[in-house]
């Protein structure tokens, strides 16, 4: 009895690292996958695929497109998250992530948030030189 009771624990345990483990890896995706198309000058598709429709309203395409622009950002940039959170409440998911955005010469604090609940979406993003 003590010994299926143990069994369960570990299983659930491993389950549950399992999640989280996953659910980091897929917000660490995300946001490769966002500053790639930044970097590469696809803003407008970053824009379109990964930002959410509040943070849309509250930040129009143009001023994105030239706040992007304004960083000067080029093949050289690399992303290096120091932080990576995930959390899930009542069924909706969030990720942060922090870090700084490596380039020659400069480097460019970042931090982006994820929110939904199976496609997340960026709800904040801030990069600062």
């Amino acid at each position: 009895m003590v010994a299926g009771v143990i069994v369960l624990a570990v299983v659930g345990v491993l389950l549950l690292v399992n999640l989280v483990g996953n659910a980091t890896s897929k917000a660490r995706s995300l946001a490769d996958e966002f500053t790639n198309l930044v970097v590469s000058g696809q803003t407008e598709q970053a824009y379109d695929t990964y930002l959410s429709q509040p943070l849309k309203d509250e930040l129009d395409k143009q001023s994105f497109l030239d706040g992007i622009e304004s960083l000067n950002l080029d093949s050289s940039c690399k992303p290096n998250y120091n932080s990576v959170n995930v959390n899930s409440e009542n069924g909706n998911n969030k990720a942060n992530l922090g870090g700084t955005l490596q380039c020659d010469g400069k480097t460019i604090d970042l931090q982006y948030v994820f929110e939904g609940t199976d496609d997340l979406k960026m709800t904040s993003i801030r990069l600062r030189p």
